[in-house]
């Protein structure tokens, strides 16, 4: 049996408002949800937020700092993930997508009108009773 993978996601904070892209060609296809991807050996959950954003947007963030994290079971999929959701400063740049096969555009939201359908790290997130408002 396959073990869980380890996510992490990052919330870059800009005026009150969060990151989101739609995702392609990946579990959650056509659903919002923040920059991110796998934590690789030896890399700390700051670098792999760092390296993800960079790679995924152009986007520079600071003030990298631990959020909440979400166990995420992918059913259909047969996928597992222990995420963790790095939350960061937007520095600058906007955001461009770098890589098009998994993901068709990103976009600024405020958390009072997030867009639909929302990856299943959000729907964790709620069903834990978790605001992220806590940690801007």
């Amino acid at each position: 049996m396959e073990r869980p993978k380890i996510g992490v996601g990052v919330c870059i904070i800009k005026d009150n408002k969060i990151l989101l892209g739609k995702r392609l060609n990946s579990h959650g296809q056509g659903h919002w949800a923040f920059p991110g991807g796998h934590l690789e050996f030896g890399e700390s959950l700051a670098d792999c937020a760092r390296r993800e954003v960079l790679e995924e947007t152009g986007l520079l963030i600071a003030n990298l700092r631990r959020g909440p994290f979400t166990e995420d079971l992918f059913i259909a999929e047969n996928k597992h993930y222990i995420t963790f959701i790095m939350m960061a400063d937007y520095v600058s740049g906007e955001p461009v997508v770098l890589e098009p096969d998994k993901c068709e555009k990103w976009q600024w939201f405020s958390l009072h009108e997030l867009p639909q359908p929302l990856f299943l790290t959000f729907t964790n997130l709620a069903k834990n009773n978790i605001n992220l408002a806590h940690y801007f």
